[in-house]
């Protein structure tokens, strides 16, 4: 993969950019608010159609082009894949509807067709590593699911359209629930449930299968990472938690540890569906009376374990970002496993993250056939000859110059 050129218009600060992008490292560095970031959630926002910022679209149009009646927001990148080019196309365009108000209207087009966007992702793939993914590992499980989707959604075609399906499924599933919850279901019969339990099996268990898979190939990588990272003193292991677990648990055994070792590759979809929905028949009476769906792939959670001890409850602050560093260069391994192709990897101030082993560390991890760009305010954490090798730009004012074009 392969990013050649790069074209914004009103995104965030940057009014106006055009770029062309080398093959080897790049570095923007410049200080704070000049937008040096935005520059990486660009590029994101082409492979995963979401920015790592915000969850709201609307707040990546220029602010003063969002001031007017109509507002248009436009991402172009010209890349290679393999050896094909393409053109990826964003247009986020903000129109007049009602009385002084205005709503989001999303474009996507590949080569000048216009697209859906679950049929459109994972074609154009990077992966990102800023210093607020820590949430991966403190936060709560939302942010866990955030990060398997956006990963699995890239890597694997028909993951972002299923999860769009088994989300619609959810939503109209869990308004029945509430209607039958306070009676106000015509005939207020559970069996209405049934239509929707089925669409929920079918896209959930899908789901599901899909990440016993990506979780387990994850760690293989992570592991073996991790190891080299902390030179043989730490075991990192992912453990999947799935609300709804297709393996069996042993009578009068009512979990499982954290830290055994869980193998559920072996179970197949048809288990899993099947499994499912017996289970959403045995807790239906339940689930109307808390009037919500409680159990499938919108509650799942994972879990980083070091040396069987969880990171988020007893790491440290070095392990923690160790263990970070360790799943991101995972997945870029990961995703060129499963692509075929090694994904734009985008390094938001990781730098003054790390000590200076580490950042010894990722440099050497940073393959030379990827394409890495990072933002920096400053070249000094960097060795003098990594600096000489890249491409160096200074960023000012959403204004990006090379600096060997600096008079």
């Amino acid at each position: 993969m392969y990013l050649k050129h790069l074209s914004l218009t009103n995104f965030r600060s940057l009014a106006r950019l055009d770029l062309e992008l080398p093959r080897r490292a790049v570095v923007l560095v410049g200080s704070n608010a000049q937008g040096k970031t935005s520059v990486l959630e660009a590029i994101y926002f082409l492979a995963a159609f979401t920015s790592f910022q915000t969850h709201a679209d609307r707040q990546i149009v220029n602010f003063h082009e969002a001031k007017n009646p109509l507002a248009v927001t436009r991402l172009v990148a010209d890349y290679q894949r393999g050896k094909i080019k393409h053109r990826i196309e964003a247009r986020l365009i903000l129109e007049p509807t009602g009385v002084n108000g205005q709503r989001l209207r999303k474009e996507i087009l590949i080569d000048g067709v216009k697209r859906h966007v679950s049929d459109i992702v994972g074609h154009f793939n990077a992966v990102l590593f800023v210093p607020q993914m820590s949430q991966i590992i403190e936060g709560g499980p939302e942010e866990r699911r955030r990060y398997l989707n956006l990963a699995l959604a890239q890597a694997v075609p028909a993951y972002a359209r299923v999860l769009s399906e088994y989300s619609q499924a959810l939503t109209q599933r869990n308004a029945l629930l509430k209607a039958l919850n306070e009676g106000l279901s015509k005939g207020g019969n559970g069996n209405q449930l049934e239509v929707w339990d089925e669409t929920l099996v079918k896209f959930g268990a899908q789901i599901i299968e899909w990440r016993i898979q990506a979780v387990q190939e994850i760690e293989r990588f992570a592991s073996r990472i991790h190891h080299e990272l902390t030179r043989g003193t730490e075991t990192l292991r992912l453990a999947y938690e799935p609300a709804y677990d297709p393996l069996p648990k042993p009578e009068m055994q009512l979990g499982l540890k954290l830290d055994t070792s869980i193998d559920r590759s072996s179970i197949g979809l048809e288990e899993i569906q099947s499994g499912f929905l017996a289970r959403l028949k045995q807790i239906r009476g339940e689930e109307i009376a808390r009037g919500v769906t409680t159990i499938g792939p919108h509650r799942d959670d994972l879990r980083f374990i070091i040396n069987k001890a969880d990171v988020s409850d007893y790491g440290s602050r070095g392990q923690l970002r160790t263990t970070l560093l360790s799943i991101k260069l995972a997945e870029v391994e990961w995703m060129k496993e499963r692509t075929s192709e090694a994904p734009v990897i985008l390094l938001d101030e990781v730098m003054a993250e790390l000590d200076p082993q580490r950042r010894a560390d990722l440099l050497k991890y940073v393959s030379q056939d990827s394409q890495v760009l990072f933002t920096t305010t400053d070249t000094h954490s960097f060795a003098d000859e990594f600096v000489e090798q890249a491409e160096v730009w200074d960023v000012k004012g959403g204004v990006v110059q090379p600096r060997s074009a600096r008079s």
